[in-house]
């Protein structure tokens, strides 16, 4: 029978809570000190991470906010987040499960919102953007931080086909001018843009998320097979890993 995007995404991360709460590439990285830069500047009462995953921005945020809570659609994900975050003394830290598209808290209920590698799963999302922005006080920041796509159709292309192909939860990686203008439409204020580059390790990139072999191969013959220009934007090496594109973007 048919599944839900919802019921896709939980049993592809339910399983899979601690691989990201020990994931290295979601533990680190520029993002994320940029990141904790600016919850430190803003230093909010309330903080939410918003499709926290692995728990990795709200354990940053979280010496810096009187409060943040960590909202995911997985509970299994939200109890390793809980236990490492027992675990690392942080106290608070509380989480609670829901879909980005529909927030259980009032609205202005925060005045501080991070999201990090989480939009590209969500069903609608425009829709939750909208929450995003109705939960958010007025002229607090919200800092979103994605895999990104490069634009040009045949690189959109080849990226959306390995990624669904990695991970059948994937819905898309939008470019940078797709995330401001949805963002315009939700009524935020974009105020920085920044593009980075992210290598991944093809081998620990696919065995995080258990991708089937034959998916497996079915990505190595597509990056084979990908034309010159294409193998270079994405620096494609001979075991398969490659450079993404990912996408800053802070607005209030």
């Amino acid at each position: 029978m048919p599944r839900s995007q919802e019921s896709v995404v939980l049993d592809q991360f339910g399983p899979r809570a601690q691989a990201y709460v020990q994931s290295a590439v979601h533990a680190g990285g520029e993002d994320l000190d940029a990141l904790e830069a600016i919850v430190r500047r803003d230093a909010p009462a309330h903080a939410l991470d918003l499709g926290s995953g692995g728990g990795h921005v709200a354990y940053r945020m979280a010496p810096h906010a009187g409060r943040v809570t960590a909202c995911d659609l997985s509970q299994e994900m939200l109890a390793a987040v809980a236990a490492a975050a027992r675990d690392k003394g942080l106290t608070n830290i509380e989480t609670r499960v829901a879909p980005a598209e529909r927030l259980p808290f009032e609205d202005g209920a925060f005045d501080f919102l991070a999201c990090r590698f989480s939009a590209h799963h969500w069903r609608d999302f425009e829709g939750g953007l909208r929450e995003a922005r109705r939960v958010l006080k007025p002229g607090a920041t919200a800092v979103f931080l994605d895999a990104a796509s490069p634009g040009p159709a045949a690189l959109d292309t080849h990226l959306q086909a390995v990624e669904l192909l990695r991970d059948p939860s994937h819905v898309r990686d939008y470019s940078a001018s797709q995330w401001v203008a949805a963002l315009a439409r939700a009524g935020f204020a974009v105020r920085e843009v920044r593009a980075r580059r992210l290598r991944m390790d093809f081998p620990v990139w696919v065995e995080r998320m258990q991708t089937p072999e034959p998916h497996r191969a079915a990505i190595r013959s597509l990056q084979r097979q990908a034309p010159a220009e294409t193998a270079a934007h994405f620096a494609i090496e001979p075991d398969g890993s490659f450079m993404l594109d990912t996408v800053q973007i802070e607005a209030a």
